[in-house]
């Protein structure tokens, strides 16, 4: 069947008009060049090692690495990341290909049947990045590029580390050399790891012991590059090194023969022709199309976001989404799947001098070179190392660990949400845990909203900064006055909440006292006109329960635009920050406290000094 899909890009969808003809020659094209060639290489190996995740031959992990980078070049408006294959992309779309597309349950384990399951593999890979692609490409079309603001940072830190447990997990069976079913539903880590170690006496110990010491030799030389990155003028390859080394080794010792070890075995040389997707395969993924094109945006995101604040440029969301969109429409074409950007290969192309996505295009030349000409060589690799370098990349996903600690110092909001969202995407998997995260991080929305944090604020040093009071100890709160915080805005879902939060800190109901004063008042009047009671400094703190409220915050025109004010409230209760208004509560009580006044006050049986309740908005604290 064919399909055709038609997309109006105009002149100003088209990133590249916009930096190319700036682009300084002379300055940066050495860079560029040098910084390609590093990544290229890294996006070889990369390309190879998550084609295991994907559940397809190594050889399609290329694809996913040359034709997103030529349309990212186009379009794309991130000068430094580098697009291409992402272990946590990679496995949800291995999760789709192992639920369409299950092992081989008559352990038949021919060539023919191998390469007739890789083959249906491959369309269901390359048909769901399509359908991912479709999604993004809308998206940004639609100018939908905010979506990513429901995913917040420690929701996608969560999640990634679930992701990243999940790829460990994966691996275990190119390590031990086992043949582990996948399990694409609710707790299949749980079964993977039943069925791992019930075959655990069955492990190849030489691709075993040659994995051990790949990973320890790619930790240590990482760990070097993180610690004296400032001292190296560029990362040393490691993955590019070990491969080398472990393909040069192959070629002398047969392992496959001597050790019963798996091999890359032979890579596809050149492209084949384009395929449409499959209508039957996209009709059963649409909710993992989705959930894909929407993890992959947000992360490399995320990533194109730092360094474009770190060199001083901007990017554009809903640009990167019609980019992303596109490439993954070509990629899944031509037989790849999805792309994103990995960590680990941009920082290549950043700390390496790269300048602008001329590096990525010199990148996709390395890349082309290997499909083209030299892609051979790897045919003996095993493929424990093409695993333990995909688990060398999981290092600062895993270290993200460290970010539970903070946050719950921090927010303790964001702490749980990092937890669920980790807790679901590592049991449920990572489609349906990341709908369940998306869902508990909305429903702490509504929390906070119909719940929020009241606080009681005093000056701090005697300046013009008002914080908690509970948090220090230098602190003055002037006689009579209340600064009541709410982090919140108020609306009808909190406003009783509110109300009763005031009321505490307040340390009185006024509309009971209020009731209670009137009475009061009624029965005292009528005893002093008969005469039966004389004015006592009791009866003068029983009147002084009257309440002038301030309000800090920039609300004033949207009030006055709603008819919020009438013959009691006022725009004069408004200022613009707390100390503004402590300053005229503190002005206005100097005034009352003048000689003049108080010669009035004699006069007047009641006099009515103020109890002041000031309520501040979030974000008012000065």
């Amino acid at each position: 069947m064919t399909s055709i899909l038609t997309v109006s890009v105009s002149h100003s969808n088209i990133a590249i008009v916009s930096w190319l003809p700036a682009y300084r020659f002379r300055e940066w094209i050495l860079s560029d060049i040098v910084s390609g060639i590093n990544t290229g290489l890294v996006a070889v190996l990369q390309g190879l090692a998550f084609a295991l995740l994907v559940n397809v031959p190594p050889s399609y992990g290329l694809y996913a690495a040359f034709f997103p980078v030529l349309v990212y070049f186009i379009f794309g408006t991130s000068r430094h990341i580098s697009v291409g294959p992402f272990p946590v992309l990679s496995l949800m779309v291995g999760g789709v290909v192992t639920r369409l597309v299950p092992d081989d349950s008559a352990g038949i384990g021919n060539s023919t049947n191998t390469s007739a399951i890789d083959n249906e593999r491959v369309m269901v890979a390359a048909s769901v990045t399509f359908l991912s692609g479709v999604f993004q490409l809308l998206l940004g079309i639609f100018q939908f590029g905010f979506i990513v603001i429901y995913l917040s940072q420690s929701l996608i830190s969560g999640f990634t580390t679930a992701a990243a447990i999940h790829v460990l997990v994966s691996q275990l069976k190119f390590m031990f050399q086992l043949p582990v079913p996948g399990f694409n539903k609710p707790f299949g880590i749980i079964y993977t790891l039943e069925s791992v170690f019930s075959q655990i006496t069955d492990t190849n110990i030489a691709d075993l012991v040659t994995s051990l010491i790949v990973l320890l030799i790619v930790f240590v030389v990482k760990e070097m590059n993180d610690r004296y990155k400032e001292k190296l003028p560029t990362p040393i390859p490691i993955e590019l090194l070990v491969t080398v080394l472990a393909a040069l080794i192959s070629h002398f010792v047969d392992f496959e023969k001597k050790f019963n070890v798996a091999v890359v075995g032979k890579l596809e040389e050149g492209f084949q022709a384009p395929v449409a997707p499959d209508v039957g395969i996209l009709q059963k993924c649409i909710a993992d199309g989705f959930s894909i094109a929407i993890v992959g945006f947000a992360v490399a995101f995320s990533v194109a976001k730092v360094y474009s604040i770190k060199h001083d440029y901007p990017i554009d969301g809903n640009q990167d989404l019609i980019a992303f969109g596109l490439g993954n429409i070509v990629g899944g074409s031509f037989k790849g799947f999805a792309s994103s950007t990995a960590l680990s290969r941009s920082g290549v192309q950043e700390s390496t001098g790269g300048k602008t996505q001329i590096a990525g295009i010199v990148s996709s030349v390395i890349v082309l070179i290997v499909i083209l000409a030299i892609g051979f060589l790897l045919a003996p690799l095993q493929k424990s190392v093409l695993a333990s370098l995909a688990l060398g990349n999981l290092k600062g996903m895993l270290m993200q660990f460290k970010e539970v600690h903070v946050l719950w110092r921090k927010d303790k909001y964001d702490c749980v949400i990092w937890v669920v969202t980790f807790i679901a995407a590592v049991l449920l998997g990572l489609d349906i845990g990341l709908a369940t995260a998306v869902a508990f991080q909305l429903l702490t929305v509504v929390i906070r909203s119909q719940f929020p944090s009241c606080t009681v604020l005093a000056n701090v040093g005697r300046s013009n900064i008002y914080r908690n009071r509970k948090d220090y100890t230098d602190i003055y709160e002037p006689e009579g006055v209340k600064i009541f915080k709410c982090s919140s805005p108020i609306f009808f879902a909190n406003v009783e909440f509110f109300r009763e939060k005031l009321i505490t800190a307040v340390g009185f109901n006024p509309l009971r006292v209020l009731r209670k004063r009137n009475k009061a008042l009624r029965k005292i009047r009528k005893m002093l006109k008969k005469g039966e009671l004389q004015v006592t400094p009791i009866l003068k703190e029983f009147v002084r329960l009257d309440i002038d409220i301030y309000i800090a915050g920039g609300l004033l025109d949207k009030l006055e635009r709603s008819a919020f004010f009438d013959e009691e409230i006022k725009p004069s209760m408004f200022f613009l920050t707390i100390h503004d208004a402590v300053l005229h509560i503190l002005l206005k009580k100097d005034i009352a406290s003048s000689p003049k006044l108080k010669l009035a006050e004699k006069s007047n049986p009641f006099p009515n000094p103020q109890l002041l309740v000031l309520i501040a908005g979030k974000g008012q604290e000065q």
